[in-house]
This record gives C-alpha cells, structure tokens and sequence, in this order.
C-alpha cells in the first residue's frame, strides 16, 4: 500500500513547525511524501532533505498549486482526518482494502468541498488536537506498526532499540 500526505493551507508564517513535523512523521510512520498547498517555504524541504540525507530514505516533498487538481486527479482513495469525521475504527478494514492511498490534513479552515471531494471524513477522536497525532494515529492504524519495521535506503545513521542510554551507528 503506497500513502502520501496532502497539507492543506500551509502558512508560512504560523504553520512551520507543524508542517515539518506532519513530513516528518509521513516520513517515520510508512508514507511516500507530502504535497503541500499554501505558502511556499522552503526551510521544510530543506530540513526533510536533511533527514533523508543523515537517515536514509527518499521521502518528497512537493509543493501544489492546485489541490482540488490534485483531488480530482488522484487515482487512490481520498482520506480527510477532522475531527467531524467517522470513528477511525469504523472505516479501518475499508481504508486498509486500498492501494494508494492520499490523506488530507488541514492547516487553516478546511474548505466545505474538501468534504464533499474526499472518500472518507476520518476522526481520530472527536475533540480538537493536534493534526500530527492524528496523522501519527491513522497511519499507524492503516500501515499496521510498520513505523517499528521500515528500514531506509541509504542511511548514514541508525538508531539500535536499547533498554537504556541511546545508541546510534553511523555506517
């Protein structure tokens, strides 16, 4: 199953860290990369790069003009993660049948048509938090663990599981 990330309304300004943290958990937990469709910041590819690089792996990150072309054209089930969505648990089975899958995690206020456009409204709890647990949360739930069992290509660095103390080898 292939998952990519669509970051819906991007600002540069207040959305930053939370942007780069939404590519870095895509990156962790299982996806393939991010679009992003808002404000141009290029600190956010750059620090991705920068994990790619040291971590290994080739997670993108890729700027859209147009979502709704992005949604229209998609040729893999849409998923929207908000909090007025369908239990998560309800819709699993179904979302896991999929093999591409595009899932849509706002900034700002999530247009109307977002909804309309999307296969699946997804909630993950229904109470406001972060879209970076929520993100964290699904992927988990749809990629079954995988975060625990993904080795990258091209790493110069890796982390070995240790009871105490941190250990990390360079290649």
């Amino acid at each position: 199953m292939e998952v990519h990330i669509l970051r819906l309304g991007h600002r540069r300004d207040r959305d930053k860290r939370v942007t780069t943290h939404i590519a870095l958990v895509g990156r962790a937990f299982g996806a393939r990369g991010v679009y992003i469709s808002g404000d141009r910041d290029l600190a956010i590819p750059e620090s991705v790069e920068k994990v790619n690089n040291e971590w290994g792996g080739n997670f993108y990150v890729e700027y859209t003009e147009n979502w709704k072309h992005l949604l229209r054209s998609w040729d893999g089930v849409k998923v929207h993660l908000t909090m007025y969505g369908i239990p998560l648990p309800e819709k699993i089975d179904e979302i896991k049948k999929s093999r591409k899958i595009l899932v849509i995690v706002g900034a700002e206020k999530v247009p109307g048509t977002v909804y309309s456009m999307s296969d699946y409204n997804i909630s993950v709890g229904n109470q406001p938090h972060s879209e970076v647990a929520a993100l964290a949360v699904f992927l988990d739930r749809v990629l079954e663990g995988k975060v625990f069992s993904i080795r990258f290509d091209n790493a110069r660095r890796e982390i070995i599981p240790a009871e105490k103390g941190k250990k990390v080898v360079k290649k």
